[in-house]
């Protein structure tokens, strides 16, 4: 069981979408992936086709009254079992602080899944803020994926994100696990080259091989309700997750 965070401070990069397709390429190989939408905008279940009707129904529970992770699985038609967010959500560094347990909450309610879901690799679709919720699934994470899309003001968002980890790995007295993955990529503009050879230059062997084009059916899946395999399973967003997926297994960063 891998335990793989999707985490950008910046919008229109690529998170849920990533966070979503990466959960149904896994799903289409049979195993049997679980999704948490930990962004209290709710938009990974939403496009999933999960919603929660109340708080109680969503990952809030879990801050709230401590409930355990395994009784909030809905299943979606691609095949991934999603944990779904809802708006009080947004509560939960007012309601709880940031002290260390309420940081550790979802790494110690994760454990007994470690033993009961070996075949179920665990995909966490992370609030956009650095706070409570972002450093619980940071904490909770075997590896954290970064998505940047190809421009500039996301590559120094990115850079940012890399100091944030280098302080956090202070307390968790381990190197945080990271991939950043290149998004909406255009070969043809400039911009976008000299973006990826700035990563390399700044990530080194952290940048991911697989770049995620700019894709328009990509772009339309989310306001279907649709992953990229069910919405247009022959296209180039479609062969780009794949090919993302074949890397991390490959590199034994998700499996």
């Amino acid at each position: 069981m891998t335990i793989v965070a999707i985490f950008n401070q910046k919008g229109g990069v690529g998170k849920t979408t990533t966070a979503l397709n990466l959960s149904a390429a896994l799903a289409r190989r049979g195993q049997k992936p679980v999704g948490i939408d930990l962004d209290p905008q709710a938009q990974f279940g939403l496009i999933a086709g999960i919603t929660a009707r109340s708080g109680d129904d969503s990952i809030f529970s879990l801050f709230q009254r401590n409930r355990p992770l395994r009784e909030m699985i809905q299943e979606s038609s691609s095949g991934i079992g999603i944990i779904p967010s809802h708006i009080e959500l947004s509560k939960v560094d007012a309601l709880y602080g940031k002290g260390y347990n309420a940081i550790n909450k979802l790494n110690l309610s994760l454990q007994p899944e470690k033993i009961l879901a070996f075949n179920s690799p665990w995909i966490i679709d992370c609030s956009p803020l650095v706070g409570v919720l972002s450093l619980n699934a940071i904490f909770a994470s075997d590896g954290i994926i970064i998505p940047v899309s190809a421009d500039y003001l996301s590559f120094k968002g990115a850079i940012q994100i890399q100091k944030t980890l280098k302080a956090l790995e202070r307390v968790l007295k381990r190197r945080v696990n990271r991939r950043y993955l290149l998004t909406r990529f255009d070969s043809r503009r400039r911009m976008a080259r000299e973006i990826l050879l700035m990563a390399e230059k700044e990530f080194g062997a952290d940048v991911c091989r697989t770049l995620i084009s700019e894709n328009v059916s990509l772009a339309e899946s989310p306001s279907l309700n649709k992953t990229i395999f069910e919405h247009a399973p022959s296209s180039r967003g479609a062969k780009d997750y794949e090919a993302l997926l074949d890397e991390l297994m490959a590199d034994r960063f998700i499996g």
